[in-house]
């Protein structure tokens, strides 16, 4: 499966100073001037009500997909949870690995460590929106999680939309980054694209405005992995792809 290769959408500013400050605003524009906020000050924040609600769910080691600032990845590693972050931006990787949790600077397309062997992954945030198909991702996911795996997925809350656009991070003064593809998804056109992909929806539910759904892969692998089993300890190395997304839109005014 070939990963994108342009990281600069999520490794320049100004989407890193906002993570470094821990303040927005910060948004993806589409080309037709529609602004998707970005909840930066959420993201920075510790986690809440409706994260430690998935994080409840989480099963075996967790592998947060598009980890961010790192809250998800700090709340189960205080936990005592075995698990890893992975983003291809160096600020979300950084405040992570400060936080205290084991992050690395990869694409969800590039190798990683303990694939076919995680317990539980997790795309909030918007993260069903990684490269533009979701398609894709979900088979990525697939080989990513150990037989019986769960798949914690955040959706667009209220609405059955299935969108693809070509977007660009900006800020509040016009600073964007390179265009690049992202998906956007209610929790029908997941379980739609799931179903597609050999997954079945376990669990389905909303908490603090947002919307959430767990799946299970039906397929099994037949072939064994060779990859290093999940590591508790934080590296930075090379990256590649996309990363998180937030809610709906709202109109530019």
């Amino acid at each position: 499966m070939a990963a994108p290769t342009d990281d600069r959408p999520w490794s320049a500013d100004p989407y890193s100073r906002a993570l470094r400050t821990g303040q927005g605003p910060l948004f993806l524009r589409r080309p037709d001037g529609w602004l998707l906020p970005l909840e930066v000050e959420r993201w920075c924040a510790d986690a809440d009500a409706a994260d430690l609600g998935v994080l409840r769910r989480c099963e075996g080691a967790v592998l947060d997909v598009g980890c961010g600032p790192g809250r998800l990845v700090a709340a189960l590693a205080g936990r005592g949870r075995r698990v890893l972050g992975i983003d291809v931006s160096e600020a979300a990787v950084t405040r992570t690995v400060r936080l205290g949790g084991p992050a690395l600077r990869r694409s969800v397309f590039d190798p990683l460590p303990g694939e076919g062997r995680w317990g539980t992954a997790l795309l909030v945030d918007g993260n069903i929106g990684i490269g533009g198909d979701p398609a894709a991702l979900l088979d990525r996911m697939a080989q990513l999680l150990a037989p019986g795996g769960l798949l914690i997925a955040e959706t667009v809350p209220d609405l059955d939309l299935d969108e693809r656009v070509q977007v660009h991070v900006t800020d509040a003064h016009g600073a964007t980054g390179t265009a690049f593809p992202w998906a956007r998804l209610g929790t029908p056109a997941l379980l739609r694209h799931a179903e597609r992909a050999g997954w079945r929806a376990v669990d389905q539910w909303t908490a603090g405005g947002r919307s959430f759904a767990a799946l299970r892969s039906r397929r099994h692998r037949s072939t064994s992995s060779t990859a290093e089993p999940p590591k508790s300890t934080a590296v930075i190395s090379s990256q590649r792809a996309r990363k998180p997304s937030a809610d709906r839109p709202v109109a530019e005014a």
